[in-house]
This record gives C-alpha cells, sequence and structure tokens, in this order.
C-alpha cells in the first residue's frame, strides 16, 4: 500500500486553524488525482524542531496513527472480501441458472397456452378422420368388459349360475361378432383367422392396427363364447372342479392363437409390397420383417414353456387333499369356514383342515396357501380357473 504524507501541523501564525484540521485521513472515495484508489492521505505537520511537543501534538499523532492503521485495516479487509466472494458469485450464477430453467418452464407452458386451441382443431380433425375406427373400438372395448365381468360372476355362482344369462352371453357375442364381420365384408376381415390377408390394395399403419385390432377383438368374443357353453354344462355331466380346468386350457389356447394371427398382416407391411422398384426400402423392409419374425419366435417359445405346464395340470388335475370322514368332520364341528355350512364332500388337506371341495377349488383357483394357517398347498398354475379373459391386446 502506497502512503502520501504532509505535514502533521500548520506553520507557525496557523496554528489555530491546526487544532481544527488536525490529522485527517483521506479515504478511497476521496482521493483527489495523482493516486491511486486504496491510497491513504496524511497531513503531517512540521517536527519537532520548530514546534516544541505536547500532550495535544502527542494526542494528534496518536488519533493520526490510529486512523492510518485503521483504514489500512479496513482497506485489507475490503480487499480479502473481494477476494472471498467467488463462492458467492457461483451461488448467484447456479440462482440465474435455475431462474432460467424456470423461465424455460414458464416459456413452454405460455407457447402450450397460445397453442391449445390449434391443438384442439387438430385433435377434433384426426378424430373425425378416423371417427368409425374409435368409435368401434369403444364398442368392441365396452363388449368385452361386460361379457368378461358377467362370465366371471356367473362362475363364481356355480350351481346358482343362471343358464339364461350364460346362454343371452353366448348369442350377444356370436351375434356382434356376426354383424361386424357383415358390415366390412368387402375388406374380407375374417381372412386373418386364419392367416390370410384381407383384401386390401396396399397396407398402411392405420389399416394394419385396424385389422388385427378387429381380428384381436374377435378371437377373445369366440373363446369366451366357448366359456359360455362350458357354462350350460350340467354339473352331473361335468363337475364345477372339472369346469375351472376347462377354462383355463380355453384361456391359454386364446392367448397362444393370438400370437400367431398378426404375423401375416404385419409381415406383409414391413416388407413394404409394391416397392421393388426401390432396392434400399425393399432391403430394409426384408430386414425389419426377418427381424420382426425372430421376435415372434421367441415369444413362442416364451408361451410354449407356459403353455407346457398347463396341459401337464390339465391332464393330471392335482388333488388338493383326501376325502375327510364323517369323525374328522365333526372334529371339526361339521361347518365348513369358507362358506360356513354344512360339508359337502369334505377334503382334508395336507395341513390337516377341512373345506368343501368345491370352495376350495374355487380358493385356489386364485391361492396356494390354506385359508386358516397359510400353508402352502398348491404350486401349481391356477390361473384363469375363474373364468375370466386377459384384457391384453395383442397388435403385434
Amino acid at each position: 500500500m502506497q502512503a502520501s504524507c504532509n505535514q502533521l501541523h500548520d506553520p507557525p501564525g496557523t496554528s489555530s486553524d491546526g487544532d481544527a484540521s488536525g490529522s485527517q485521513c483521506v479515504h478511497p472515495s476521496r482521493v483527489t488525482e495523482g493516486f491511486h484508489p486504496g491510497d491513504v492521505h496524511i497531513q503531517i505537520n512540521s517536527g519537532p524542531k520548530d514546534h516544541p511537543e505536547n500532550p495535544s501534538s502527542r494526542n494528534t499523532r496518536s488519533g493520526v496513527c490510529s486512523c492510518a492503521h485503521g483504514c489500512a485495516h479496513s482497506h485489507f479487509r475490503s480487499h480479502s472480501y473481494s477476494e472471498a466472494r467467488p463462492p458467492d458469485d457461483f451461488a448467484t450464477e447456479s440462482g440465474d441458472h435455475g431462474n432460467g430453467s424456470f423461465s424455460e418452464f414458464r416459456y413452454l407452458f405460455k407457447w402450450l397456452q397460445k397453442s391449445l386451441p390449434y391443438i384442439l382443431i387438430l385433435g377434433i380433425k384426426l378424430v373425425m378422420q378416423h371417427i368409425t375406427g374409435i368409435s368401434l373400438g369403444i364398442g368392441l372395448l365396452t363388449t368385452f368388459m361386460y361379457a368378461n365381468k358377467s362370465i366371471v360372476n356367473q362362475v363364481f355362482l356355480r350351481e346358482r349360475s343362471s343358464k339364461i344369462q350364460c346362454a343371452w352371453l353366448l348369442v350377444f357375442l356370436a351375434g356382434s361378432s356376426v354383424l361386424l364381420y357383415y358390415t366390412f365384408h368387402s375388406q374380407s376381415l375374417y381372412y386373418s383367422l386364419i392367416f390370410l390377408n384381407p383384401t386390401l390394395d396396399q397396407l398402411s399403419f392405420w389399416e394394419v392396427l385396424w385389422i388385427v385390432g378387429i381380428t384381436d377383438f374377435i378371437l377373445k368374443f369366440f373363446f369366451m363364447g366357448l366359456k359360455c357353453l362350458v357354462l350350460l354344462v350340467p354339473s352331473f355331466i361335468m363337475p364345477f372342479k372339472s369346469k375351472g380346468y376347462w377354462y383355463m386350457l380355453l384361456e391359454e389356447l386364446c392367448q397362444y392363437y393370438r400370437i400367431f394371427v398378426p404375423i401375416p398382416v404385419w409381415f406383409r407391411y414391413l416388407i413394404s409390397y409394391g416397392e421393388f422398384g426401390n432396392v434400399t426400402r425393399w432391403s430394409l423392409g426384408i430386414l425389419l420383417a426377418l427381424l420382426y419374425l425372430i421376435l415372434k419366435l421367441l415369444d413362442f417359445f416364451g408361451h410354449l414353456r407356459t403353455f407346457r405346464k398347463v396341459l401337464r395340470v390339465f391332464f393330471t388335475r392335482p388333488s388338493y387333499g383326501v376325502s375327510a370322514s364323517k369323525r374328522q368332520c365333526s372334529d371339526a364341528d361339521g361347518i365348513c369356514s369358507i362358506c360356513q355350512a354344512e360339508f359337502q364332500k369334505p377334503v382334508l388337506l395336507i395341513c390337516q383342515h377341512i373345506f368343501c371341495e368345491e370352495c376350495i377349488t374355487l380358493w385356489f383357483n386364485r391361492e396356494k396357501t390354506c385359508p386358516l394357517c397359510r400353508t402352502v398347498i398348491s404350486d401349481h398354475i391356477n390361473k384363469w380357473k375363474d373364468g375370466a379373459t386377459s384384457s391384453h391386446l395383442q397388435m403385434y
């Protein structure tokens, strides 16, 4: 730090002004020209030779030294603070970055708000172009949900199920399928059920989705109709326990068949028939079609493992226990803990709990453990024994 010193005391004859001026410390804000910012300007009077030192002059010097030291210390602290400011600057930059991100989101929101009317106009136009497909899709989905829920309820009722309701569901599903194919008979959509291509000159992406979606729903309706036929079979011909295995087998067959049905349609779309003049596009189409077939083959082997397990369960018909004697039933108070009624064909599980055969069969359609002690009784596949149909849409 560079210091500039003048006289502490005025010349003789100006002592009265010396006390007024005293010792002054010029801060950087008051630096005149010729001095750099941060310099300390100290006014020094004449030396001790001309004026004898007195207590007031000593006090003045002391005040000057104190002021000089204070100003120097203040400048050093200010310099140190300026060197320590980068973290604050970094924090400010981080805040600016956060504010910038927020402003970008706000700008995006404003853009969406301004563009919303145009998006609605384009959306309405798109819906109007595909109003037939959208309406038919909603109708097929509603029909499926209604029929699926009704079949599950009828299976749950067992002997109390309504034969009239089951017959109505069968007629309703068959009528819906026939009406659909009759409405679009010019497209021959039923060809895809037997792995043939419908009579369309050129397939676009939306037409492929149209054909595959309708075929998938029709297959579901067909197998749901078969489940209604099983429901209509009297109990003395086919017991309730056997019906559960038939429901499971029909559902697995339905899913297995639905894997292969879309293959011809998608294969024709991917290889792009009618574009053999363009070698690049034709080669790319062949490559995509082969890749699609490989993925379908992997999917096939994955479902084949599950299907073999289902067939094993269907033909072996594993038992959950043995028939219980009258003494064992009396020891259990003669009441089934599931239906809260007297035992009907009592079955003794390995955990020594007794239940009605139909009650425990219905229970094991959803669970694998004992209803009372939670001991694992069955590790076999019991899925779909309740008559439900998968809601998965096989679009590929």
